[in-house]
């Protein structure tokens, strides 16, 4: 036994005897590292989702207790009911001591609430608080008896339960505040203290956007009359707050969560002096806006955890802040027996604060292999070194004979379109390659794209970077859906990477697809994450990495200069030297798009 282990275990014995402790027992193995994702473990085998994750400790006796919540996901593949279907929960609740193995305790409810009724069997996305001398359970019921979503509250004097619903919920179901839609997605609650004592809720997702409300002294019901909009529609969910020097951070979850391999999650962040916001992220854009901000705290890295998000932050005993997420195993998506029922288990990483602004492993986002332990207990320390890791990837030599100004009248011969069959037209201004969008895209009607291509570089890491302008308005009119201009590295018509500009709703997006196939049945063949913010002329860049066998890693930028970036996330693929380099525009007719540039260079 080592020194350092031999100290660390008297220390754990003396500390508990003086307390006159056994709970924990002695003869924990207190973990020196950890890898992802958590252990789960229940009677019937490990758990293997524990989506939209939440935590809290109990301290008692001078040891803690760890708490962990989950929206009511199958346990595991095993988790079946009489007709062989998987079983809903209502809400998973585990314990722990250690925070890297846990134990299942049980459902936070029996049955679901008389107010919720049989309109659900499930209930989502819990978010746990400790105060008045109890703890509150806010959950989600996505479906009621009312008509809609709305989220409800249960108190207990432990954070283990028994949960004693209130009875009603503390956000009724409600309509979309844009256009006064039914059906808004009542959904993902937080609830945060400002410095007056005063507790808000906030709740919201894609449909209708992120709200906040007064919450009241007994925490069990909110005032719609209070309501206010913290971030765009069609944009962001999963709304959780930390307090850190002074600010509010506002992190929010964006794209899709739940889109097996190709799920697009990643977690944004802006920041205010009070929760009302208004929340701005490091380059001051609002996430409140048609084009919204959101400085990255966690995106896909390349590794096989795609669409990390859903998350909540805590600290642990040595004060290091940390990231409890969910996140999708590409290697392994789906529950066993039923693909395309995406599971998604939990995952911790240590948060980084650069320049004032969170961020997962100083920007080297989720961890695959052995890190070190939290401090879980108040004696233990924690040997994670805080590092930044928030470099961006920089132009090197110009690849000349695959670059293009477009400044001539007639097109060079390095071109060709994809599609010979499409409409190619296109206009030569004598400072861009313009050209219409028509209808079809890649992802349903491919042959029907206009794609100008070039090869990709033979050898090498790379990056393309174009300049595209946009006839679509800049501004928060409605609908334009899809009216992209888009680039393109280009396999086939199954396999590809995009980025592109798009208007999605009342919303302009920087979107970053992935294209594959052909897959295996009940399995999506596309989908995004979201880069920075667009303007009207929006600038792009696909960084190209070699990565083995398992292909190449793409990863986005984008600018509304040409000169200060937004790194997004990255997808892996398996494109090889035979792909191409594309502009294209696509879906909804109608509109312009105007490329000044494409160039190639080699990677700084």
């Amino acid at each position: 036994m080592s020194f350092l282990k031999a100290a660390a275990l008297a220390a754990v014995c003396s500390f508990a005897l003086a307390f006159g402790q056994t709970n924990p027992p002695l003869h924990v193995s207190w973990p020196a590292t950890y890898t992802n994702p958590l252990t789960l473990r229940t009677a019937n085998g490990p758990a293997e989702s524990c989506p939209d994750p939440a935590i809290i400790k109990q301290r008692q006796s001078g040891f803690d207790t760890w708490y962990l919540y989950c929206t009511g996901d199958p346990l595991n593949s095993a988790d079946v009911d009489a007709n062989g279907n998987l079983r809903p929960h209502l809400i998973l609740q585990f314990k722990s001591y250690d925070l890297v193995h846990w134990t299942y305790l049980s459902d936070a409810f029996q049955k679901t609430p008389a107010w919720v009724g049989t309109a659900t069997a499930q209930l989502w996305a819990p978010a746990v608080k400790h105060f008045n001398g109890k703890y509150y359970l806010y959950y989600v019921a996505p479906n009621t008896m009312q008509g809609g979503s709305a989220i409800g509250v249960a108190t207990s004097a432990s954070p283990a339960g028994p949960w004693v619903d209130s009875g009603a919920p503390v956000v009724a179901p409600e309509n979309n505040p844009y256009n006064n839609a039914p059906g808004r997605a009542v959904i993902d609650p937080d609830v945060i203290e400002d410095n007056a004592g005063q507790r808000y809720i906030a709740y919201g997702s894609f449909n209708g956007g992120i709200s906040i409300r007064k919450l009241s002294a007994d925490g069990l019901t909110s005032d719609p009359a209070s309501e206010q909009q913290l971030a765009i529609d069609n944009y962001y969910e999963g709304a959780n707050f930390w307090k850190h020097d002074g600010y509010y951070y506002l992190m929010v979850s964006a794209s899709t969560c739940c889109d097996g391999p190709l799920s697009g999650y990643s977690v944004r962040v802006g920041r205010a002096l009070t929760p009302l916001g208004p929340f701005v992220d490091k380059n001051g854009v609002s996430l409140n806006t048609f084009a919204p901000g959101g400085t990255f705290v966690i995106a896909a890295n390349g590794n096989h955890w795609g669409g990390p998000g859903g998350n909540v932050v805590f600290t642990d005993d040595s004060g290091q802040d940390y990231m409890l997420y969910h996140a999708v195993d590409l290697n392994a998506p789906y529950f066993d027996g039923f693909p395309g029922v995406t599971r998604r288990p939990a995952l911790i990483d240590p948060i980084d604060w650069v320049d004032g602004w969170p961020v997962v492993r100083g920007g080297l986002y989720a961890s695959a292999g052995k890190q070190p332990a939290p401090a879980a207990q108040p004696w233990q320390y924690n040997t994670y070194v805080a590092k930044d890791e928030t470099v961006m990837d920089l132009p090197g030599q110009k690849i000349a004979a695959l670059s293009d100004e477009f400044n001539s009248m007639t097109l060079s011969p390095q071109w060709h379109f994809v599609h010979p069959q499409a409409n190619n037209t296109y206009t030569l201004t004598g400072s861009a390659y313009e050209v219409q969008t028509q209808g079809p895209d890649e992802a349903s009607d491919p042959a029907q794209v206009s794609i100008l291509a070039e090869p990709v570089p033979a050898t090498g890491d790379w990056m393309v970077e174009t300049k595209v302008t946009t006839s679509v308005p800049f501004d928060n009119s409605c609908c334009y859906n899809y009216a992209q201009g888009a680039l393109f590295i280009y396999l086939n018509d199954q396999n590809s990477i995009k980025l592109d500009v798009v208007p999605i709703w009342d919303t302009r997006q920087v979107e970053f697809g992935k294209q594959v196939g052909p897959v295996p049945q009940n399995y999506p063949t596309y989908d995004h994450q979201v880069v920075g913010p667009p303007s009207t002329t929006t600038w792009l860049r696909i960084v190209r990495r070699g990565h083995g066998d398992a292909g190449e890693l793409y990863t986005a930028y984008s600018s509304n200069d040409g000169e200060h970036w937004v790194k997004g996330g990255t997808w892996q693929h398996q494109l090889g030297s035979s792909a191409q380099i594309g502009i294209s525009a696509e879906n909804t007719a109608g509109f312009t798009m105007d490329f000044d540039y494409v160039r190639v260079y080699r990677l700084k």
